[in-house]
């Protein structure tokens, strides 16, 4: 297993500066981590870099300072807020989860990952991080820097997926008193000495037991898992334009990818290509391709155009001025582009 002593040595040394962390000496001191700022990054840094997050972050804790702040705040703000970082179902559940806590938990945050587990939006890593970064709670944190760091260290010769358990009781058997800090050193480790496209072996605290550097060439690990091919879908979408400048816009559905978010107004996005059944009758002008990768697909976007006076059933008029007001996620904003107004 990982010589938490030896991590904890160099973590003590070289931890990251971040926004939302107790850097080592303070915890010492008996400075404790905010549990909504340490939830709110872990929320952010699903599927997305530090670098990304740090801006999102600073506004979102200035915009809302405290859990109870966010529970208040309108959904389609938090949305706004939200752009940009993507996977719009966390801002869904950050939302509804800070509700949660302010109805069920007088405000505050369970100290536990069993409790933190029945959350919205808070899986197995997400509470086992806060549970361990906040209240010390000895419980392995892992995320994607902590399987490669473990996939090298065991010199695991099968993908991570195929041996989650085996991580997972290796990393526990380690997790000292010092819970919430040996899970930030060991993603540090990862995303610092062990990265994705190099191992710093020589300056690596587990070095002397790590298989993967025995086996003299540790970035063979971890073993890549085979990639099925996306599908990809296709669809059109709508762009109109009213005299006065504005364009149109609508709400999607309560459900699936993207529900609840402003968007150009569409067809379904289907398997196969298809005529477009235009929402209205006019002179619809071809503006261009628009290609977009989701997480389980491709999208091809055929964009038409309009000037019309013309609403439709459902939706509004927005001034081209104020879209950065709308929780318009990206493909829509590349749609907006391509009819030439963005």
């Amino acid at each position: 297993m990982p010589d938490s002593g030896a991590v904890l040595d160099w973590y003590d040394r070289h931890a990251r500066i971040l926004p939302w962390r107790v850097p080592p000496q303070d915890r010492a001191r008996g400075i404790k981590p905010n549990p909504y700022h340490v939830w709110l990054s872990e929320i952010m840094l699903q599927q997305t870099t530090i670098a990304a997050v740090g801006k999102y972050f600073a506004a979102f804790t200035r915009l809302w300072p405290t859990v109870a702040d966010l529970a208040a705040a309108p959904l389609d703000d938090v949305l706004v807020q939200w752009a940009g970082l993507g996977y719009y179902a966390r801002a869904r559940n950050l939302h509804a989860c800070a509700n949660a806590v302010m109805e069920n938990h007088g405000g505050n945050f369970p100290q536990t990952a069993a409790r933190l587990r029945d959350l919205p939006g808070i899986g197995d890593y997400t509470s086992a991080a806060i549970a361990a970064i906040c209240h010390d709670e000895q419980v392995a944190v892992l995320d994607g820097n902590v399987d490669r760091v473990m996939a090298r260290f065991l010199a695991l010769p099968v993908p991570v997926r195929e041996e989650k358990a085996l991580i997972r009781a290796r990393v526990q058997e380690a997790v000292p008193e010092r819970a919430g800090d040996f899970a930030q050193a060991m993603m540090d480790l990862g995303a610092t000495i062990c990265a994705p496209r190099r191992a710093n072996c020589l300056v690596c605290p587990l070095e002397r037991d790590c298989q993967g550097t025995r086996t003299g060439n540790p970035l063979t690990f971890p073993v890549p898992a085979p990639k099925a091919e996306k599908p990809h879908r296709f669809g059109h979408a709508f762009v109109i334009r009213h005299p006065d400048g504005s364009v149109f816009l609508r709400q999607r559905g309560p459900k699936g990818l993207l529900a609840k978010m402003t968007e150009v107004p569409g067809t379904e996005w289907v398997g196969e290509e298809k005529d477009a059944n235009f929402p209205l009758k006019g002179q619809w002008k071809e503006a261009g391709l628009v290609t977009h990768t989701f997480t389980h697909f491709h999208l091809s976007l055929s964009v038409w155009s309009i000037q019309s006076d013309q609403a439709l059933d459902e939706g509004w008029w927005a001034c081209i001025d104020a879209l950065d007001n709308e929780a318009l996620p990206s493909v829509f904003r590349k749609v907006l582009k391509a009819a030439g107004l963005q």
